[in-house]
């Protein structure tokens, strides 16, 4: 069942508008996917009074977790040897 209309209450409304063939959040899917707002919790937000120190601190954080800590490999051995028993000289 369609709505009724209502009698439109703000003047400010020009007359060359025409809305009578819109669509109601006809890009609300591709806006909401393109958007990507981040609600802090109020104790991380009292740290960053600014989203220009959230996103430094957001870019330290990547480019730590980004670094890769190399340990070198030991060298393989064609033959093993045997493990040895460490006794205490004395």
């Amino acid at each position: 069942m369609p709505m009724a209309k209502r009698p439109i209450a703000d003047d400010d409304m020009r007359a060359e508008y025409d809305f009578s063939n819109a669509v109601r959040g006809k890009y609300y899917e591709r806006f909401k996917a393109s958007s990507n707002v981040i609600v802090l919790d109020p104790d991380v937000s009292e740290v960053f009074p600014n989203a220009a120190a959230v996103n430094q601190a957001l870019r330290v954080l990547a480019s730590v977790a980004r670094a890769r800590v190399t340990v070198p490999k030991r060298a393989s051995r064609a033959t093993k040897r045997p493990k040895r028993l460490l006794t205490k000289r004395g």
